[in-house]
């Protein structure tokens, strides 16, 4: 029999620091040259040319704002919004109610990628959210440990995932029926038996350490972005990451950043450690830190879909890409110092490990979030997820640009220099 649904909380202790050999001096990438290394990863993903791939993600940045607006315009009806990327790249909304919307088109990038319109969805976004917040206690109580769940996007369901134990054990069509009847809204469940873990383990996506005062070993996290309250600057990583923390560059050099705070409880994993100097707005998005990227923008988490195309850079795992799955996700357990809020976002696997906390999540030059955590089933990472940068604490926001320091902070998504 798997092992049944259950949440741990996998700190620093399960991943000890090891040598790293010291590569060449980093440079900054052009927004060109940033584009087009994510869109590598595209090509291979989805078997198109690499001229397509990077038309397409340059569409899908562009859409950003037109699906933003259906989304307000639809505010009483939207379940959800995805991206699909075979046989073609289009974008379905899913509505509740039978009202029929027109489809239309969006032309991008010498592209005329499709909006369709779909009705039948269950209920609506909002409505589904606000029954994961309110009944959360009530859906954990009814359950032998406390359960995932989310919202699916796609058919305006309250997805909850159950262990084949529970399932068992209560009957899926009578446990399901029971839920409903909490939340208050259309409920599926995924019997899935997973593990939902914390990955912990000053540029961002770089090495951090630190030694734990409970055994005396040294682990690692990974930091996110750099960060500045408008006097100070600093580094973004994950909370449960040791509040003491050592950074080394690629070349092994050692700088101590000194603990600011952190917030790690129900929709919060982030920390901030200072650095004595100003630092610019550059992270590391390569597997070997050999280059740079700048963070010119960032992208909010109510405006981020099902199926958008994002990578990552972890110490342990290096760089990667997949699809966003979810954007409203509670991680099961108590990994958020309690309950966590359905405000997670969920990246698919396979690439996630212990270590990789505190890592940043973007896509281009563009920063999505910071790497908290994954949920795993018979080892393997089905995939891991994020905190949107929309919940760095104020009055700390991201670093604009490479140029060097002090730098005004700018205000929320603006651009910063190429």
């Amino acid at each position: 029999m798997l092992r049944r649904l259950i949440a741990l909380l996998l700190v620093l202790f399960a991943v000890p620091a090891i040598a790293q050999t010291a590569p060449t001096a980093p440079r900054v990438q052009t927004l060109d040259e940033a584009l087009a290394q994510d869109a590598a990863e595209y090509a291979k993903q989805f078997d198109v040319p690499q001229a397509e791939a990077e038309r397409r993600l340059r569409a899908l940045a562009d859409s950003v704002a037109v699906t933003d607006t259906i989304e307000t315009v639809y505010r009483d009806r939207v379940a959800g919004v995805s991206i699909e990327h075979k046989p073609r790249l289009r974008i379905l909304v899913y509505l509740t109610g039978d009202e029929a919307v027109p489809n239309r088109t969006l032309d991008a990038d010498g592209l005329t990628v499709p909006i369709v319109f779909r009705t039948g969805a269950k209920a609506s976004r909002d409505r589904v959210i606000w029954a994961i917040t309110y009944h959360q206690e009530a859906i954990r109580a009814a359950l032998p440990s406390p359960p995932a769940m989310g919202l699916d996007p796609r058919t305006g369901e309250l997805v909850i995932v159950v262990p084949s134990a529970t399932a068992a054990a209560q009957g899926r069509e009578a446990l399901r029926a029971k839920l409903e009847g909490i939340a208050g809204v259309p409920v599926r469940l995924l019997v899935l038996d997973q593990i939902d873990i914390n990955l912990s383990a000053p540029k961002g996506g770089s090495r951090v350490e630190g030694v734990s005062p409970a055994d005396g070993k040294r682990y690692l996290c990974t930091t996110g972005f750099t960060v500045t309250d408008g006097t100070r600057y600093g580094v973004a990583t994950a909370a449960h990451c040791l509040d003491d923390l050592t950074y080394l560059d690629p070349k092994r050099t050692a700088t101590p950043l000194s603990f600011v705070g952190q917030w790690g409880w129900g929709y919060q994993d982030v920390q901030i450690n200072a650095a004595s100097t100003p630092l610019p707005g550059l992270f590391f998005a390569d597997t070997g830190r050999t280059v740079e990227r700048p963070v010119t923008g960032q992208r909010s988490r109510d405006s981020t879909r099902a199926g958008d195309f994002v990578c990552h850079r972890g110490e342990t795992t290096g760089y990667s890409c997949a699809i966003v799955q979810l954007t409203d996700f509670a991680p099961a357990g108590d990994l958020c110092g309690g309950p966590c809020l359905p405000t997670w976002v969920t990246v698919a696997g396979p690439t996630c490990r212990g270590g990789d906390s505190g890592a940043p999540v973007f896509i281009g030059t563009t920063a999505m979030g910071i790497v908290k955590g994954a949920t795993y089933r018979g080892g393997a990472c089905i995939f891991y997820f994020y905190m949107s940068t929309d919940y760095i604490p104020q009055p700390w926001r991201l670093v604009i640009g490479p140029t060097t320091p002090p730098v005004p902070p700018l205000p929320f998504g603006a651009i910063g220099p190429p």
